[in-house]
């Protein structure tokens, strides 16, 4: 069966999509002119919109996926991403999920993009942002805004929450991005990209762009039809340095008996195996299937293999779907041990249970029949040694999902620890005044 990917149209054989009014695309092989806008806006010759700007420097930056969730002001702006040759539209099925994927696909390919709605869908973004921030990742988060008409007309709009004034959002990502742009005036707009595109790589953190609705289809005279290629400094490293350390490294690997590389983050780890991406989750909840989706979609030419606890799993779980609708072939080993192990090894509790589900079903439902996936629910060394097998061998063109079932003290040594040290750094009581 051929999976049709969402963005990219024209590689899957279908036709570009085309809407009525303001912002609408050129459709192939045809002298469609596009409507003009009210007031005095020039009408927008094919390439030389907005839209097209933006997503043209994303894909010369080599963000050629954007992870998106269509919302009343963005789906304009989503035409154009979609119509731009090199970049693929990826739709996830909640934003929080859409950030984490291109906070998996930074870590692999240098910088990431996600694209979500005003309010409604910033504001879900912010906890895959932030985090993207903590762990120093290039991620471009666009948000289509309100209508450059409305700024400053004391409006209170739809998705909102319920005030006039539209800059909550912009205040909420100050604190989680190194800088932001609110592009509601054509005359700065091209500017105002590059600035943020050019700042997001050169201090490798996220950068927050908000796009009027009513501006991703006008042309002005600076969205040349071939633009200026966006320049950034390279990066110099000390090349002593550089040396010394790879030696070092080296020197201590060779001694080692059995030696294993990882490449550590704060909350996942990579291991490279052969043709393979091994990526495990450590206790960061709701990072795992939407950083596993990014972080496939990068490494396309690898396959990825995921380790999942059950808790962050029930966070993320909705884009399973869409890595199945994107044709990817991750192995994915969700263990299922009943619970949140980390915060019991912390401080335990009631809270600290979660509802079981039937794992393994789920991803049979959310399949349906429809693609390539493969599914195993295993109890026994014997049953997930055979599982590993059959998910490497005769399914190797499927995403595979492997529930693993485990008893809910089966931890590491090295985790018992951890929690015993972070439960008694959170215990400490107040210092005398």
């Amino acid at each position: 069966m051929e999976t049709l990917l969402v963005g990219n149209p024209a590689a899957n054989g279908v036709a570009k999509p085309t809407c009525n009014g303001v912002g609408a695309l050129p459709v192939p092989n045809s002298h469609t002119v596009i409507a003009a806008p009210p007031a005095a806006a020039a009408v927008s010759p094919a390439g030389a919109t907005l839209g097209r700007h933006l997503a043209r420097r994303l894909v010369q930056i080599g963000a050629s996926d954007v992870f998106a969730v269509p919302g009343d002001f963005n789906l304009t702006l989503l035409d154009y991403l979609i119509a731009e040759p090199g970049l693929t539209l990826v739709g996830c099925c909640n934003e929080l999920n859409a950030g984490y994927a291109a906070d998996g696909y930074a870590r692999s390919r240098g910088v990431g993009a996600c694209a979500v709605t005003f309010t409604v869908g910033g504001l879900s973004v912010l906890n895959a942002i932030a985090g993207a921030y903590s762990e120093n990742l290039p991620v471009i988060c666009i948000v289509g805004g309100p209508n450059s008409n409305d700024y400053g007309t004391n409006r209170i709009l739809h998705h909102t929450i319920g005030l006039p004034d539209f800059s909550q959002e912009l205040r909420c990502f100050q604190a989680i991005t190194c800088h932001q742009a609110v592009v509601n005036n054509l005359d700065d707009a091209h500017e105002q990209i590059d600035t943020a595109i050019a700042t997001a790589l050169r201090e490798s953190k996220p950068v927050y762009i908000s796009v009027s609705c009513n501006l991703a289809g006008l042309s002005h005279p600076t969205f040349s039809r071939e633009p200026v290629p966006l320049f950034i400094s390279p990066r110099l490293s000390n090349k002593a340095n550089l040396e010394y350390a790879v030696e070092a490294a080296a020197a201590f690997l060779n001694k080692a008996v059995k030696p294993v590389m990882f490449l550590k983050f704060s909350d996942a780890r990579v291991v490279t195996l052969n043709r393979y991406e091994f990526q495990m989750q450590y206790g960061s909840i709701g990072w795992s299937v939407g950083a596993t989706l990014g972080y496939a979609q990068a490494a396309k030419d690898k396959r990825v293999i995921a380790c999942i606890g059950d808790g962050s799993f029930q966070v993320t779980a909705q884009d399973v779907s869409t890595m199945l609708r994107c044709g990817q072939r991750s192995i994915i080993f969700l263990i299922n041990n009943g619970g949140y192990t980390i915060e019991v090894e912390i401080h335990d509790g009631p809270y600290n249970v979660i509802k079981n589900w039937d794992y393994t079903g789920l991803v049979d439902a959310i399949h349906n029949s429809d693609g390539h996936c493969w599914t195993k629910k295993v109890r026994t060394e014997e049953e997930l040694k055979e599982a590993i097998a059959t998910a490497t061998c005769d399914k190797k063109d499927c995403l595979c999902f492997i529930e693993v079932i485990v008893h809910k003290d089966d931890t590491s040594k090295e985790l018992l620890e951890w929690g015993s040290r972070v439960s008694a750094a959170n215990s400490r009581p107040p210092n005398p005044q």
